[in-house]
């Protein structure tokens, strides 16, 4: 009889998990800077093409190199992966982390 109460706590534990999941799961993905500020991040996939705007959550954390960073410190060509997620039912850009390596045009 313990073993169906473990097994049905277990299922109802389960489900309450599964409902409680959001729709959209926090995603991420690499590329390279065109243009950020003011809310917004356009960027490249890392060849270059596939150009696209983000909408940037207000309390964004962007870490520069290891260190923390402004939106405004990002420049054109920098090498960046950025986390998006649903926030008040938007999906924005939660955190913005540029690489050692990424090359600078200006």
């Amino acid at each position: 009889m313990l073993g169906r109460t473990a097994m049905f706590a277990t299922g109802l534990l389960a489900l309450a998990l599964f409902v409680r999941t959001p729709a959209w799961a926090a995603s991420s993905h690499q590329g390279k800077v065109v243009a950020a500020g003011n809310g917004k991040l356009t960027m490249t996939d890392l060849a270059g093409g596939n150009q696209h705007t983000h909408d940037v959550a207000a309390d964004v954390k962007v870490i520069c190199e290891g260190q923390p960073c402004s939106l405004s410190s990002l420049q054109a060509g920098d090498v960046i992966t950025v986390t998006h997620d649903e926030k008040e039912g938007k999906m924005v850009v939660t955190e913005i982390q540029k690489t050692a390596g990424g090359t600078s045009s200006k």
